[in-house]
């Protein structure tokens, strides 16, 4: 808890006025104002982040956080859970996965995280964190402690600090973990106060059959864990999952170390939602990179105040949609660093 307690304590705005500067530099550039839309918005955001109008080039990184849940004995998923393992030891560490492929292109790196696998991995390029062999059925209680809740997010923190301190400058988050979409579920329905059935989706390809029981099993599992949407942790322990709160802690890091966070889809959200309720002054630090397929994207994405980049039908997770954007944020940066000024041109702007 000393962790959390004090990197959150440690948690400043980012600099307004330094923005300001960086809106006047972007305004300066030789094009009209405002004409690269979304681009100008992340420089801006971007020089708060950074304290800074020099922005650098970035050494990106993406952390893979995964985990199992215990929910999946409710035959809710459309696959088994010994997937999870599968794709965490021998496909998304040796980047053969979707996340994979698009790293590969965008020049970032993989760090996957067995924050709560229900197996014992023995890939030594996976980051063995594990805190428990996945989470309880929330459908019968807790999924987890407040303990262990305190636990996943320090071990995403320590990940990213760690990240941070070998030169990283952004981070993404993404998971690995099958059932995941249910805890995600259950606490966007909790902190939105929505029904689940309207934040539900069908995940990796759910059969209506299993979608209806889903449903039922989540508002099943706020029945009998009523939640405290007043109190994040509460959330996180009692619906959430293990590499939810390792990629909310990820996002704890990166605000306290003044380093932006790109969130995938999702399952990144509820995290991000995670996040934002521990500490409100994290929003300023993430960046949406798009808005997933999955039914509750929107809704959540938009209770927290996201404006996503994208909109593409993503749905896979893993932190492809995020790392996707590594090379849409790389030209907001080349953006100020590449382009002319009118003062040094004779130019006249109308």
């Amino acid at each position: 808890m000393h962790l959390l307690k004090s990197t959150l304590q440690n948690i400043q705005e980012v600099d307004q006025e330094i923005m300001k500067e960086e809106r006047k530099k972007v305004d300066g550039l030789l094009k009209p104002q405002g004409s690269l839309g979304v681009l100008e918005k992340i420089a801006v955001q971007l020089s708060g982040i950074y304290r800074t109008t020099d922005l650098k080039p970035l050494k990106k990184a993406v952390v893979v956080c995964a985990a199992d849940h215990g929910i999946v004995e409710e035959g809710i998923t459309s696959a088994p859970q010994e997937v999870t393992a599968f794709m965490t030891n021998n496909i998304i560490v040796e980047g053969k996965s979707g996340v994979g492929a698009i790293s590969k292109t965008m020049g970032a790196d993989i760090v996957v995280v067995d924050v709560g696998v229900n197996a014992d991995l023995d890939n030594p390029k996976v980051i063995s964190r594990k805190i428990r062999r996945g989470t309880n059925n929330l459908a019968k209680g807790p999924a987890m402690s407040r303990e262990e809740a305190i636990q996943s997010i320090e071990v995403g923190i320590e990940i990213a600090n760690t990240l941070i301190e070998e030169g990283y400058n952004i981070l993404a988050t993404g998971e690995m973990g099958i059932g995941n979409t249910t805890p995600s579920s259950a606490i966007i329905a909790t902190l939105t106060g929505k029904d689940p059935i309207e934040v539900t989706g069908i995940g990796a390809n759910l059969s209506e059959k299993k979608l209806k029981k889903k449903v039922e099993v989540i508002r099943k599992g706020l029945e009998i864990n009523k939640p405290n949407k007043k109190d994040a942790l509460d959330v996180l322990a009692k619906v959430g999952g293990l590499e939810i709160g390792a990629m909310a802690g990820v996002m704890i890091a990166g605000a306290q170390r003044h380093i932006p966070v790109v969130i995938d889809g999702f399952i990144s959200t509820a995290s991000a939602a995670i996040a934002i309720g521990l500490e409100p002054k994290i929003f300023d630090y993430l960046l949406c990179s798009h808005i997933s397929l999955e039914k509750g994207a929107k809704i959540a994405s938009y209770f927290l105040g996201f404006e996503p980049y994208l909109d593409m039908g993503l749905r896979l997770g893993e932190g492809s949609g995020a790392t996707l954007n590594f090379g849409i944020i790389e030209a907001a940066i080349n953006m100020t660093r590449e382009m002319e000024f009118y003062s040094k041109t004779e130019i006249e702007v109308i």
